[in-house]
């Protein structure tokens, strides 16, 4: 996590004992509306109220300030000491906005106009939840899960029907090898040809050959795995696109030098537009359970 100003509202929204609870990220991170929390087993009055007490509390504020010092490099350990000390007292009181100020906190945060009110990170929002009461917390985590699962097969599938559009493209892409480039060849290049063009291909898209991926990656190999079989979404949606576009250009007589420029600035475009709309589709897919961010696809690619 690091600190910004950027939070996203999302469409999926959570339904806990009836009540309605919106969802936002930042920073790829999920937070949770604490005030619609509140909010659904009180008056709008009442809910804030609870937040404000929750939050003055003196263990609340040691869930907080251990959370910041674990995530957030930034946090301001001599300002948290100090709420730390005062916590408990009478007179002690603070806002969300007065602890984010004070302490440069990232983990809750308070905001105005259509998205407003007070979001935590989840795991601020499920301690939270044993606030409003231990029940609502149980159910809360269920089914921030169950959304999570359901998030993850979607995903899945997706990421399956890509695979598969990324297979019936390259039928195409090496139909224009053979017929457009394998008749001006003896038969004994042939292998050669249809190992070159594909690794044209793997090399715009991935900076490396099959050869290099399946040396790199021997174990993965061993399992029948290819440098395809751990491409992001996107990276199999822009694949398919530009197997289209390489059999295009190989029936234009396009000389290879000049279809591997077009291809890598294809990519190029292509990767900021869809990483841009949606992140997740960037993740690169290691196995049925584990994913890896773009920060580490040059470590994984090489």
């Amino acid at each position: 996590l690091k600190i910004t100003k950027y939070m996203t509202p999302t469409n999926n929204k959570l339904k806990v004992q009836d009540v309605e609870i919106s969802l936002a990220t930042i920073d790829n991170q999920d937070y949770i509306s604490l005030t619609d929390m509140a909010k659904g087993k009180n008056d709008e009055a009442r809910a804030a109220d609870i937040i404000k007490n929750w939050i003055r509390n003196r263990s609340t504020l040691e869930f907080l300030g251990t959370w910041e010092i674990l995530y957030n490099p930034n946090f301001k350990v001599v300002e948290f000491d100090h709420f730390k000390k005062e916590a408990g007292l009478p007179t002690f009181t603070i806002s969300v906005s007065n602890w984010v100020e004070s302490t440069n906190a990232i983990g809750i945060l308070s905001r105005k106009g259509k998205y407003g009110g007070t979001y935590a990170h989840k795991d601020i929002a499920f301690e939270f939840g044993a606030a409003i009461s231990p029940v609502f917390k149980l159910y809360l985590i269920k089914e921030y899960q169950r959304l999570k699962e359901l998030e993850s097969n979607q995903y899945n599938l997706e990421w399956n029907v890509k695979r598969i559009l990324s297979k019936a493209n390259y039928h195409i892409h090496t139909d224009a090898v053979k017929n457009y480039i394998l008749p001006t060849l003896s038969d004994l290049k042939e292998a050669f040809v249809y190992a070159d063009e594909a690794d044209l291909l793997n090399l715009a898209m991935f900076g490396c050959t099959a050869k290099q991926w399946k040396t790199a990656n021997p174990e993965r190999a061993l399992k029948g795995e290819n440098i395809r079989d751990i491409a992001s979404i996107n990276e199999l949606a822009i694949l398919s696109n530009i197997e289209s576009l390489n059999a295009s250009l190989i029936k234009h007589n396009i000389a290879k030098e000049e279809r591997f420029k077009i291809l890598v600035e294809t990519i190029k475009e292509q990767r900021a537009v869809l990483d841009k709309v949606d992140y997740l589709k960037s993740i690169k897919k290691l196995s049925n359970d584990t994913y890896i961010s773009m920060e580490s696809n040059k470590q994984l690619d090489k």
